[in-house]
């Protein structure tokens, strides 16, 4: 049960930063290290990291309508730390 959803915590963190490294290279010039740079400059790393969540939306349905509900509990876990974490940062 706990190994469910740590797997499941894991895919929202790599589906996260798969979502947030698809926006910054598709919505802005920069490439993805001085793009990270650039924006934690000007603040909104937290902001860029909350959008690449929106992937985690796509993934925990796919779960729910495969009857994982484990691995969908990890990755609302995910969602939970990330949302965490962008108040912190």
């Amino acid at each position: 049960m706990i190994k469910e959803i740590l797997v499941g915590f894991i895919i929202g963190i790599f589906t996260a930063l798969l979502g947030s490294y698809l926006f910054i290279t598709f919505f802005t010039n920069f490439d993805i290290s001085s793009g990270i740079h650039i924006i934690k400059q000007q603040g909104y790393l937290g902001k860029i990291i909350t959008l690449g969540t929106l992937l985690d939306l796509g993934v925990f349905a796919i779960l729910l309508k495969r009857n994982k509900e484990l691995l969908a509990r990890g990755v609302i876990l995910a969602v939970i730390v990330l949302a965490i974490s962008t108040l912190v940062i």
